[in-house]
């Protein structure tokens, strides 16, 4: 397990203050500035599951409400809102500096029977075609600021391979549609609990940069004041993610400084494990005068 797989699990391994009262680590995750988005949601999603006992998550609906502060810990209140025979609900208000940051609700349903259809994963190549993420980022690490390098090569815990890469500081203009491939070898042996924190975590991965890639747009071009203001998961199947999963995702609407976009994630043998939606801030960045 590298060093930064341990990181990650470290952050999802949250510490109970009370009964349903929970802190988790701010800093550590894929940004600096600011908690990173799918941080806080394993994490709330984490502190849910200490007060759920026999049933796995089938879904959650979050929103960002404040940035987060990655230099202070991040409290996680929870509201046990039902606890029902096959199915259990639950509140999760994330707080800093006394003010919430997210609020979440989760939903856990025992394990049942039904009717079964998904749609096909999309035809690619396999992982193994494409760079990895650390070989694209060392074509730019000229292009940033000397300083910030270390950050841009800093070892992430995801390894993630860009079907149709783009440059992300001169980016063509370019369909929605927006895959990778991604896993996390360390996962390897984990519990169906922490293999659904791992997921929640990289589910915020290039999600929105989807509805950049019309108007040929990144996070590096200084063109955007963006962030995320929702997010809803949805899990179908059990998640062993130390294996490649492909993330098919695509923006179908961009408009009034907001963006909306949406995921499907699929196991190698192409089962779909997960959906995926999220709107986003994408509104012009003021100019200095």
């Amino acid at each position: 397990m590298t060093a930064a797989e341990r990181v990650l699990l470290n952050l999802l391994n949250i510490e109970r203050l009370e009964v349903d009262l929970f802190r988790g680590t701010g800093s550590g995750g894929e940004t600096p500035t600011r908690i990173f988005g799918g941080q806080v949601i394993a994490q709330a999603l984490a502190a849910a599951y200490r007060t759920v006992d026999d049933r796995l998550c089938h879904s959650l609906h979050a929103y960002f409400i404040r940035a987060g502060d990655p230099s202070m810990p991040v409290i996680y209140q929870v509201d046990r809102a039902r606890d029902g025979g096959s199915m259990t609900t639950r509140r999760v208000v994330a707080i800093q500096h006394g003010q919430q940051i997210l609020n979440m609700s989760a939903s856990f349903h025992v394990k049942d029977e039904g009717w079964d259809h998904h749609h096909a994963m999309p035809q690619t190549k396999a992982p193994e075609n494409y760079p990895a993420r650390e070989e694209l980022r060392k074509k730019y690490e000229d292009k940033v600021p000397e300083k910030l390098r270390g950050e841009l090569m800093r070892e992430r815990p995801i390894e993630v391979r860009e079907v149709d890469h783009l440059n992300p500081f001169n980016p063509a203009k370019s369909d929605d549609r927006n895959q990778i491939w991604f896993r996390m070898p360390g996962a390897a042996g984990a519990d169906p609990v922490t293999q659904h924190l791992i997921l929640a975590y990289a589910s915020d991965m290039y999600l929105m940069s989807s509805g950049m890639r019309p108007h040929g747009l990144s996070w590096f071009t200084g063109e955007i004041n963006g962030a995320s203001l929702d997010h809803a998961l949805w899990f179908h199947a059990p998640v062993h993610f130390e294996n490649w999963h492909l993330y098919s995702m695509d923006s179908p609407w961009s408009g009034q400084g907001r963006n909306f976009n949406r995921g499907s994630i699929y196991t190698e043998d192409g089962t779909l494990i997960a959906s995926v939606a999220q709107e986003g801030l994408m509104r012009k960045a003021r100019k200095k005068p």
